[in-house]
């Protein structure tokens, strides 16, 4: 069994674990220590180093799932990072930390990526979109199980807001929203995104969808919606699926 290390930085925690990347599951229990306030570079680097450090079983790359716009390795954007992390070359930081090879992807296209692969949007054609609903709103799109890479509609304009800004789980929870009110507002995003895109499926990820049957029947679109499969697993097992991919190609 091949064992690829996959780490994912949530607003809240890092959590890493091993993931046998034939049949996308992670093996033994996941690893997590909490994403350093502020998540600076130099922080962020030693959380990832002492993730890194407790799997020397994993010895191929390693891939983070990161909340950035991530491309060949810079990170451009940062929504809900230390602004130092915009233009950093944040794979060579990876890969300094883990002593490995490292691989960076945004969160969200990871979360796609192992939901497509291996979780509710296996098999699907046409047009998936995967949302996942935590500090922010996170977003990834494919056709015909091809991804476009760092779409973050997060911060699309739905009523004068961002969307996250209206509608993440962070949101909720600041706001004690309950869940028709909460449900009210996503179902707006939805609609804004399915105006826009025409999705024939949506994906619900994040912290949130560990509630999902408490919420799931107040949602609406013409699209279907569908719960991850993955959930809290899911940018782990999509970075190290990506990692595995890019490292092959």
């Amino acid at each position: 069994m091949s064992l690829t290390l996959g780490i994912d930085l949530g607003g809240s925690a890092i959590k890493a674990g091993a993931v046998d990347t034939d049949g996308g599951e992670v093996v033994g229990e996941l690893q997590s220590v909490p994403t350093p306030a502020g998540a600076t570079l130099e922080a962020t680097r030693a959380a990832l180093a002492s993730l890194a450090a407790r799997f020397p079983d994993c010895r191929g790359p390693v891939g983070l799932a990161f909340p950035s716009v991530v491309k060949a390795g810079i990170t451009y954007t940062a929504a809900n990072v230390d602004r130092g992390w915009i233009g950093a070359d944040a794979a060579a930081l990876l890969t300094a930390a883990a002593g490995r090879p490292g691989v960076v992807v945004n969160d969200a296209d990871a979360a796609g990526v192992a939901e497509m692969r291996v979780g509710a949007g296996r098999g699907e054609r046409g047009v998936v979109m995967m949302l996942t609903f935590g500090t922010g709103i996170g977003s990834a799109l494919f056709a015909d199980g091809r991804l476009w890479p760092n779409t973050e509609l997060g911060h699309l304009e739905v009523d004068g807001r961002e969307a996250e800004h209206r509608a993440s789980a962070r949101v909720r929870t600041l706001e004690r929203l309950d869940w028709p009110a909460w449900c009210e507002r996503v179902n707006a995003v939805l609609a804004r995104y399915h105006t826009l895109l025409w999705p024939d499926v949506f994906i619900i990820g994040g912290g949130v969808s560990e509630r999902w049957e408490e919420f799931a029947g107040l949602l609406r679109s013409p699209a279907r919606i569908v719960p991850a499969k993955l959930r809290h697993t899911a940018g782990v097992v999509g970075a190290a699926l990506y990692a595995a991919e890019t490292a092959v190609h």
